[in-house]
């Protein structure tokens, strides 16, 4: 899938990994380098790639402490972008699962987040 979001299918499909057939992490990756990152920092706009980058927009907006150059061409950027991503789908699927929410609180499930890099082959998790 480009980027990470929440939507009613991918929910479901969680929802059935986790409570129905046993699931018990949900992890949360995005990589450097991403496109789809890069396209919602552009804003662009192509046929159904625009709705689907209007949900990874907010983690854009949410990074608005950085003081360099606010581009896709600017790598620290992007990379903010992409973690502040992470962090929000995080935050979504808690949100708007409650019965993942429930598993999580009960400790039947972990939802977490990592970021790939790509150039290193390395994993990084994320800390809440």
């Amino acid at each position: 899938m480009a980027g990470n979001f929440v939507n009613e299918d991918i929910l479901g499909s969680m929802e059935f990994a986790c409570k129905v057939s046993g699931s018990k992490l949900i992890l949360v990756m995005g990589h450097e380098h991403c496109g789809a990152i890069k396209a919602a920092i552009g804003k662009v706009e192509l046929g159904n790639i625009t709705p689907m980058l209007t949900k990874i927009q907010p983690a854009v907006e949410l990074v608005n402490d950085y003081t360099g150059e606010k581009s896709a061409d600017d790598p620290e950027f992007v990379h903010m972008v992409c973690e502040s991503n992470v962090k929000n789908t995080i935050n979504e699927i808690r949100k708007q699962s409650p019965i993942l929410k429930e598993m999580e609180e009960k400790g039947e499930i972990k939802i977490v987040g990592a970021v790939y890099d790509m150039d290193l082959g390395k994993v990084t998790f994320l800390k809440e």
